[in-house]
């Protein structure tokens, strides 16, 4: 399926081909790719090199995955069930600078989960970031200690058929992906005024 993105000036192939679908293969994913995605992660940038990031990660139906899915709000397991890998991402939430809660811990977590995801498209992968999950527990289950923070589960897995989803997610995994303008998003001068440099 083709999912390229309609850019607006051009960008490189993997950015403009990473999408988010929902329709998995049932096939396994070959150990040294899941190590290249999270060698990519490991990385990505952080303030203060804090590198706040931790995974636990599921393979197909192990006790890991099971547990893993047991955590997804029941609309992500409709779609979920054949999905061959399950990431929790996990921030650690303190500052080893002074001890207080960083400001910037979910932000570098996010920063890790795009490598891991612009290095998923380059392995032939795609991954699809998921909030509808309970964190606490996910906490309990994996005894995550209470510094660190439970943020997204992430699917990971070969590209499926979109007939093989119930049809209300077949739809949105056939629609056309869409992005609000250059111009929405980047500002000059004062909040709201647009750059006019595109």
């Amino acid at each position: 399926m083709n999912k390229e993105a309609k850019t607006s000036v051009p960008i490189n192939a993997l950015s403009r081909t990473r999408w988010s679908p929902r329709a998995f293969l049932d096939k396994p994913v070959e150990q040294e790719k899941l190590a290249s995605l999270f060698e990519a992660a490991r990385w990505a940038a952080s303030g203060g090199n804090e590198q706040p990031w931790r995974f636990i990660i599921g393979l197909h139906h192990d006790e890991t995955w099971q547990q893993i899915f047991s955590t997804l709000f029941e609309g992500n397991q409709e779609w979920n069930r054949n999905v061959p890998v399950l990431i929790l991402s996990i921030g650690y939430r303190i500052s080893s600078w002074d001890g207080n809660i960083s400001p910037f811990y979910q932000y570098d977590a996010g920063q890790a989960v795009a490598h891991l995801s612009i290095e998923a498209m380059n392995q032939g992968l795609h991954v699809h970031q998921m909030g509808g999950f309970s964190g606490d527990k996910a906490r309990d289950l994996f005894e995550i200690p209470e510094d660190y923070q439970p943020l997204t589960v992430i699917a990971a897995g070969y590209l499926g058929d979109a007939g093989s989803l119930p049809e209300k997610l077949k739809q949105r995994e056939l629609e056309e992906r869409q992005r609000k303008e250059l111009g929405e998003i980047v500002f000059t001068g004062k909040f709201g005024t647009s750059a006019h440099i595109f």
